[in-house]
Order: structure tokens, then sequence, then C-alpha cells
């Protein structure tokens, strides 16, 4: 099996592809979205979005990172594609998977699922564009409203010559609300002669096994299951390799945390504080004390004062209650 980090937009930049492939367990992983409009960006751009094209496209745990593009229009989509590629990036991702209103507003993401045709010319002008040894990824959803167009939708991705195809088992409507419908996937699988990942609701190696037994796909793909869970990726492994595997206790996340800070101080102040509650909070799910910790930073505003707090934290006697870890 292969196990992807998801593309999570404001979520997972290359700070955090960084820290979460220094755990081990993947085996690729994707930029947030470059939002592509009728200009060809320049080198610059794609840079930012992916610092690791100074790394041979890799993170420096050697993990490579595809550079994912979003846009409706597909010379411009092809145009920036092939520039991605100059400037070094191993793969190109396509993504029509973006449930934002914002973004489907503008003629990106989810919204194309409405229009199989204008997804498969979208893919086919990419995949002409770039080098033939650069692989051509998509990710979609199971459709906008419902799953009628899936096999349109999917059938028309692997015609246009893309390399692999990853699918968030929900639809745009669904969001990111449970369940993951995982079973729809699997007469999909079935038909294409290029890999397919699951995606959505893997939360556990059980998950992880579930996930892969209804949809058929070997592969998956981890999203905000890995933020709650940095070790998801080397835990579902060690599953599937039939390993015993000890999850990581709350005072290893703590020092896993604060080893993340140094990297946040070479970034944008302005928003540092904001990534290390936005993880804290996904972390309640799994952690209980991440929890009571969020509560009593959440109002802190700057970096250093956020640092400090996870030095010197002890969670108070009594604020964990008993069902917790």
């Amino acid at each position: 099996m292969r196990i992807f980090l998801a593309p999570m937009e404001g979520v997972v930049d290359y700070t955090m592809r960084d820290l979460l492939t220094r755990m081990g367990g993947f085996d690729r992983c994707v930029t947030e979205f470059v939002r592509i409009t009728e200009q060809r960006l320049p080198a610059r751009v794609f840079r930012r979005f992916c610092p690791e094209l100074e790394n041979g496209g890799k993170t420096a745990a050697g993990t490579p990172v595809y550079v994912q593009l979003l846009g409706g229009n597909p010379y411009y989509m092809a145009l920036n594609a092939r520039k991605a590629e100059k400037v070094g990036a191993p793969g190109i991702d396509l993504n029509f998977g973006c449930p934002s209103k914002t973004v489907n507003r503008n003629d990106g993401g989810s919204a194309l699922l409405r229009e199989p045709e204008r997804v498969h010319a979208i893919v086919k002008s990419v995949r002409e564009a770039v080098s033939d040894d650069i692989p051509v990824t998509a990710k979609i959803r199971l459709g906008f409203n419902d799953a009628s167009l899936l096999d349109d939708i999917a059938g028309g991705v692997a015609e246009a010559g893309a390399n692999e195809l990853c699918i968030h088992a929900r639809t745009r409507l669904d969001g990111y609300k449970p369940p993951a419908y995982w079973q729809h996937i699997a007469a999909i699988r079935k038909k294409l002669d290029i890999p397919v990942v699951v995606n959505g609701e893997i939360w556990s190696p059980q998950d992880a096994r579930k996930a892969q037994l209804e949809s058929g796909c070997a592969d998956v793909m981890l999203g905000r299951g890995s933020l709650c869970r940095p070790d998801l990726a080397r835990a579902i492994r060690a599953d599937q390799d039939g390993q015993i595997y000890t999850a990581l206790s709350w005072e290893e996340v703590l020092e896993i945390m604060i080893g993340y800070i140094p990297a946040l101080e070479g970034g944008n102040h302005k928003f540092a504080p904001n990534r290390v509650k936005q993880w804290l909070n996904y972390m309640r799910r799994e952690y209980p004390e991440a929890e009571v910790l969020f509560q009593h930073l959440k109002r802190m505003k700057t970096l250093e004062d956020i640092k400090h707090c996870l030095h010197n934290w002890q969670v108070p006697k009594g604020e964990i209650n008993e069902s917790g870890r």
C-alpha cells in the first residue's frame, strides 16, 4: 500500500508537511492549491507554495511533493502545469474536490464535477502539456450534489491520461460530515486501469483497513486524521505489516509541538499563532489533554506567549475527565 498526505488548504503548508513526513509513513504529499486564472504565474509563486522545489521537490525526509493546481480553464491550467514542471515539480495534481463556496463560485474545485467534459478537457490539456515522465494526478469527490456523474467523471479522468485518481468519498453537498461512502468507489475502481486512492474519514488503522475493504483500493490518503494523530501514517503502516505499534503519548506530542515552533518563527508571524491553535484544535479529537491546553492558550496573540505556555505547560489537576487517555 501507499499512504499520501492530503492537500488541506490553509492547514498543511510546507512546515506541516516537513513535520509529518519526518514522523514517517508517507509516500507522497501534495501542496495547497495554486489558484490558476487567465495568466501564467511566475516561478516565485510555485516556490512560495512549494519551498521543497529547492530540495528537488522533496521534503527534508525525502518525501516527494506534487504541486496542486486549481482552475477551470484548460489552456491556462496546461500553461501553468508546464511552468510548474520547469521549476522542478516532480508531479502535477489537479484539484476537482475543494468544496469551498468561494472557490466554487469562481469556477474551481468541486463545481467542475457538474461538467465531466470540462474535467476531462483540463486533465487532457495538462497531460499533453507536461513531459511523459511527469505524473499527472487528480483529486475528486463523488460528485457535486450526488454521485450520479461519478462514472463519467472518473472515466474521463482516466481516458484523458491521468496517472492516478484520488476520490474523497463524499459529495460536495456532504462537505466533511460523516460518514464517508467508501463503498461507492469500489465499482469505479474495477472499471479503471489506473490506480485509485481512497480518501475521507480515516482516523485510525482500523478505519484504513475498512476503507480499503469497502473501496477496493490499496492506497489511502490521510487528511484531518493525520493532524489529530501525527503518527497515524506510521501506525497504519505498522498495522498493515502486522507489527505491534505504540501510539504517541501526549507528552511526546507536546514535545513535537514545541519542536514545530522554530519552523513557524521563520515564516509569517501574523498567522503563526493561529497555526498552533489550529493544530491543537484538531488534536482535541485524539488527546483529551489537548482540549485543556487549547482552552488555556486560545486567546493568546503572540507566538512567544504560546511558546512559553507550551514549554511550561502542566495539565491542571482534575481537568482531564476519566474517559481520557
